[in-house]
This record gives structure tokens, sequence and C-alpha cells, in this order.
């Protein structure tokens, strides 16, 4: 009896090996479908992927992450995937915990890419590691992530942006300068933990830096905005009203949804019209406040183009094709000096001279958005 109880129990120790040889190989046959009881898949590097994270970070800053990038990236990555596909779609609403969440989540549904849009650049970092942990590669979109393990960057030359804001300014000075009396610029920067906003800060300094070592223009106030909130760059904008005692000729400012604050603060002081106000992003407020005459520029980014190089890269990691003919040799540095390759596509300045020749023409904007209020014939767009 004894013997026969252990050929018995033998039996069950090689049945259960068996079951446990099939169970692992399964787990390990994943391509994007998650396990059963729906635990983390093999991401496979992407390859053959049909379950794709979309995380962007914030709505209240700029209307265009869900204006814009959520609907076009949902549709085309769908697009991308095929009938059998799908995509996860949040917004960490300014919060990097909830982004990391997020995060989490997507990855124990078996999404296998991730594309973030993130919060903040630093804390970011967490979320490629832990998507790297499960072979997922991950795309930062328009914000660098400071992680050497990102598998792709997607977005604008971020320099160009600000070197664009601060030419501008550097070309129309004059007219400020004398209008005012003086040559004061009050820079309104966006938020530090966003690598663009220093990278747009850089890019708009190598216009600016020249003329105020020539003593041509004066900083007088310079700050970063946290989470580019609006209602903060209105109270910046308002103490640097105060200090200056309304002496200023230049506001650089960051970006439309800042700009659209900073001349709320103007507007108190009836000074809008009179100052320079630079912004970014093509919004429909940005646009309406060229026309209006409140603001002098913007910088068009065109979003489409942006989502469609995501699109791009996202074909390229499923097919296992790779993606240099996609970033044609260009790469970003994170700050610890690693090259990501990167898909960059081109800003453009726009004031009042071109509204009707780039985002009217493209579609980008509606004349009866931008034009509430305008008079009719106001630089041939209303």
């Amino acid at each position: 009896m004894k013997l026969f109880g252990q050929r018995h129990q033998g039996l069950a120790v090689i049945v259960s090996l068996v079951l446990l040889t099939f169970v692992m190989a399964a787990c390990g046959a994943g391509g994007g479908a998650p396990p059963s009881g729906g635990g983390p898949a093999n991401g496979n590097n992407g390859k053959g992927c049909t379950q794709v994270g979309i995380l962007l970070p914030e709505s209240a800053s700029s209307d265009r992450w869900e204006a814009k990038d959520h609907p076009l990236l949902v549709q085309g990555i769908t697009a991308a995937l095929g009938s059998g596909g799908h995509v996860d779609y949040n917004n960490a609403q300014g919060s990097s915990d909830t982004q990391l969440s997020q995060a989490e989540a997507d990855l124990t549904k078996g999404d296998c890419i991730l594309v973030v849009g993130a919060h903040d650049s630093a804390a970011a970092a967490s979320i490629v590691a832990k998507a790297k942990a499960q072979n997922v590669p991950v795309i930062a979109y328009d914000r660098l992530i400071q992680s050497k393990d990102l598998a792709y960057y997607v977005s604008f030359d971020n320099v160009m942006v600000g070197a664009l804001q601060g030419g501008y300014v550097a070309s129309h000075y004059q007219t400020f300068v004398t209008a005012n009396g003086n040559k004061n610029v009050i820079m309104i920067n966006g938020s530090d933990t966003d690598n663009n906003a220093k990278l747009f800060y850089q890019g708009a300094l190598s216009a600016l830096q020249p003329l105020y070592t020539a003593g041509t223009l004066k900083k007088v106030y310079d700050k970063f905005t946290p989470n580019w909130d609006n209602a903060t760059a209105q109270t910046e904008m308002e103490a640097a009203l105060t200090a200056n005692g309304n002496h200023v000729a230049i506001a650089y400012v960051a970006n439309d949804g800042m700009a659209n604050s900073v001349i709320a603060a103007l507007k108190a002081q009836k000074l809008n019209g009179k100052v320079l106000v630079t912004g970014q992003d093509a919004t429909v407020a940005g646009i309406h406040n060229i026309l209006a005459g409140d603001q002098s520029m913007t910088v068009y980014k065109a979003i489409p183009k942006e989502a469609q190089g995501t699109v791009d890269l996202i074909k390229a990691i499923i097919a296992g094709s790779g993606a240099a003919t996609l970033t044609n040799g260009a790469t970003t540095m994170t700050s610890d000096g690693t090259a990501i390759p990167s898909v960059l596509e081109t800003p453009v300045a726009v004031d009042k001279t071109n509204i009707a020749t780039t985002v009217i023409a493209d579609g980008y904007v509606k004349a009866s958005d931008v034009c509430t209020g305008i008079p009719a014939g106001t630089d041939g767009v209303c």
C-alpha cells in the first residue's frame, strides 16, 4: 500500500510539471494580448503589438491636449492597429502620481506600446522603467522623458520654438520700446518640470541675451510657472507690473494659455495692445488675441504632423522594421547624455500677417471661431 501511494505521488508530480510547462509556454507567447486573469503580457519590444496605451499630461494649460492631440492620436493609432487592436486613453490632469498609476494599469491590461506625454519629464522615468521590465517600448510624445531607456521621442524642434518667439521680439521691440518709453522685458516661462519649457527658454535667450547684454533691452522679471498654470501666470504678471510701476514694453510668454492671462492683467492696467506679447500653440484664444491686437505672435505647431509621426513610429515598431527612415538620424539628448532617436517637426511663427495662409489655410482653426467680436475684414481673416 505504501509503494502504491508513492507511485501515485510520483505520477502526480510528473503531471504537475507537464502542466506547469504548458502554462509557462503560454505566458511566454504574448504578443500584446493579456493572459487569462488580466495579468501583464510580454511586450516583445512592441513587435506584433495590438494594444497601445496613450497617456497625456493635463488639460488646464492648453486646450490642445484634449481638442487636438487626444482625438488625433486615438484615431490614427486605432487605424494603425486594425480590426483586432485596442487603444487605452488616459489624461493625468496634472498629476505625476496619477500618470504613473495609469501607466501601471495599462501594462497590467497588456498594452505593449506606451505613448506618454509626460506631466513631469523626470518623474515619468518611472513609467519607462516599469515598461522596460515588461519589454514594452515607450514613445515620449511632445515632452522628452529623462530616461536612457526611452525608445523614441516625437515632438517639434523646441529650441526653434523659443528662437522664433525671441526672434520675433528682437525684430519688433523698437516700436514698443519707443511707445512705452522703457525697455523692460518680463519673461513668464513654462513649468520647469517640463523639459520643453527649458528648451523654449534656451531658444528665446539665443535671440534675447545679446540684447540684454548690450543694454538694448532690460530683463526685469523672469519666472518659470509651475504646471503652466494660467492663473499663476496672471498673478506673476500682476506682480511684475506692480514691481515696475507698470513700465513694461515686452512680455515674453511661453504659450497662449498663459498669454491670455497676462493680457487680462494688462487690460486691468489699460496696457493691452501696448505691450508686445508672445505665445505658442496657435490656439483659438491666441489667434483671436492677435486679431484683436492684444497679442503679437504665437507659434504654430502642426499637431496633426506630430500625431502622424507617432503613428508612423508605432507601425514600424509593430512591424519590427526599425524607424531609421522616420528619424533620419535625428536624436535628442537626455540629461545623462543619452541620444534618443527622434522625430522632430518644424514650428512656424504666426502673427497678423500670415494667419490666413497658415492656421486658417490648414484648417487648424476656423475663421468663425477666431473672429467672434472682431471687425469684418481684419487681417484678411474675418
